[in-house]
């Protein structure tokens, strides 16, 4: 899968969550995700256990809550959603504070929120405890689709070969003494934009070519075999699994 790639979500770490092979991971965090939008919104209790849970699993992984908080931010837009239910959606009404506000809305409101917040607390914690390399080698083990894991590989990979362009482009512009400050200059933007597109393009046909030159027949040579024995796979669901009961006893309630 090639050499390894950081990034920002990552917080190198040798914690016991960080040494699970990342398949495992990524099985426990795609059942806890499904469990928790499983749980019926009004076991409101199960919500907060399912915190404490990503909380241990933080605690355990040494991943700092102002680090966890602060990438929960990605979420800002749907909780801008949420606050906007309880005001335009239909049925029974109650008032406070001198609002009038739909029932349904609240609890739709209540319910993207909780779910939508342990969701994304949940894959930041992923993120953090697993770099871009262990999982695309997570998913190749996963037996998803081989070309969707070469197209993220690339994905990833070329990401930053792009953006690092773009910053010598502007670079390059700066040093000419230009400044983007009105409608005037989005030409010269425009024309930037373009020729970025057409570099990037080359350059993907000369990795192409280069592809070919060395043998490339559709499937990527993978380097490292990642296995997981039965004591990590127990250790990983330990999650999903207690999440399950929890979603369970609500609906028992």
């Amino acid at each position: 899968m090639g050499a390894g790639h950081a990034h920002r979500l990552y917080r190198h770490g040798h914690s016991p969550v960080h040494a699970l092979p990342p398949h495992t991971k990524l099985a426990a965090t795609l059942a806890f995700v499904i469990v928790v939008v499983a749980t019926p919104r009004e076991a409101m209790w199960a919500f907060g256990v399912y915190a404490v849970l990503l909380a241990c699993v933080a605690h355990r992984a040494r991943v700092p809550a102002g680090f966890l908080l602060r990438r929960l931010l990605i979420e800002v837009p749907f909780v801008a959603f949420a606050v906007l239910m309880p005001f335009v959606a239909e049925g029974a009404r109650v008032h406070w504070l001198g609002l009038s506000l739909s029932v349904d809305g609240l609890w739709g409101a209540w319910n993207v929120l909780a779910k939508g917040t342990l969701g994304v607390a949940a894959s930041v914690l992923l993120a953090a405890t697993t770099d871009l390399r262990e999982l695309l080698l997570g998913l190749q083990r996963l037996k998803l689709p081989p070309l969707l894991v070469q197209i993220a590989s690339f994905m990833i990979r070329y990401g930053d070969v792009v953006t690092d362009e773009m910053r010598r482009m502007r670079i390059a512009r700066e040093s000419r003494g230009f400044e983007a400050r009105g409608i005037r200059h989005w030409g010269v933007l425009a024309k930037s934009a373009g020729a970025l597109f057409i570099r990037s393009y080359e350059r993907g046909e000369r990795v192409h070519l280069a592809m070919m030159s060395r043998g490339y027949s559709g499937t990527m040579p993978v380097i490292d075999e990642v296995t997981a024995s039965r004591a990590q796979w127990s250790y990983a669901l330990t999650l999903p699994a207690t999440a399950l009961v929890v979603c369970l006893v609500g609906w028992a309630l």
